[in-house]
């Protein structure tokens, strides 16, 4: 874990965000976005060296305070440990990003059992674990915001994806309803549903893009912005880009077969 720097130590007018999968990508320009406004931030993520980098460029830009906390979400018991290791470091988490996930490519049947494994402890349990520890907290003050991360592919069954895009759903449908039961508390929690934005996903998936993906691709920055605002204007879900959100339409319209050809086509290579 690394302390705030000298500098910042006593602003405790300003609040807190705990960002999880801040190394790279969106979570790393959520990051920025939240310190753009004053919000300290608690970084985490495995890779402790590029936490560590973006919580110096943190401080020198935005002067904000900055801890890092390398956490493995993937892992069996994963979010209990991070808890635990905020939880030592003394900070009120006002704003609760869930950002951290990934997808495996190909036919459900030819991927490795453990790989699943870890990506829904991941990518559901995680979420649900984090999500229940802070908005209780956020619930006791009156006040939080939590901005939960799916994807477009939780508006549809996604063949090549299909455990991937299952997680996601469970995501957005768990916390729209949370968001409702919330109502009137002062917490709200919001769901960002990106589509194709530049970041380590397809990498990590091994699936290699076809060209018409580039076209529409969205840049991490500007999702990462979209998903800030929406959350601090208490916004329940938000789908990031024109294209996307012609997509969502379209598979709301269609036939559920027939949106599962169509996402099934557009995967592969």
């Amino acid at each position: 874990m690394r302390a705030m720097s000298e500098l910042t130590r006593g602003q405790s007018e300003r609040s807190w965000a705990l960002i999880t999968g801040a190394s790279s990508g969106i979570g790393a320009q959520i990051a920025h976005s939240l310190a753009r406004r004053r919000y300290d931030c608690v970084l985490t993520a495995r890779r402790e060296d590029r936490l560590e980098v973006l919580a110096k460029n943190l401080e020198a830009a935005h002067g904000v305070g900055v801890h890092v906390v390398a956490s493995d979400l993937g892992r069996h018991g994963g979010a209990g440990d991070l808890i635990e290791k905020v939880s030592a470091i003394g900070v009120p988490v006002e704003v609760l990003v869930n950002n951290a996930g990934f997808g495996v490519y190909g036919p459900f049947v030819d991927q490795s059992a453990e790989r699943l494994g870890q990506m829904i402890e991941l990518n559901m349990v995680a979420v649900t674990s984090l999500t229940h520890h802070y908005v209780r907290e956020m619930r006791r003050r009156g006040r939080g915001r939590v901005l939960q991360v799916a994807s477009v592919g939780a508006y549809q069954p996604s063949p090549l994806y299909a455990v991937y895009s299952a997680t996601k759903s469970y995501v957005l449908s768990f916390s729209e309803a949370l968001n409702h039961e919330l109502a009137g508390s002062g917490v709200t929690v919001s769901t960002m549903c990106p589509g194709l934005t530049e970041t380590e996903f397809h990498d990590v998936a091994a699936h290699k893009k076809p060209g018409w993906m580039r076209i529409v691709t969205m840049s991490a920055g500007d999702v990462a912005e979209i998903g800030v605002r929406s959350m601090l204007r208490g916004r329940s879900v938000v789908t990031t880009g024109l294209s996307n959100k012609l997509m969502a339409i379209i598979v709301k319209l269609l036939p559920r077969s027939w949106a599962t050809t169509m996402a099934g086509l557009s995967m592969r290579p």
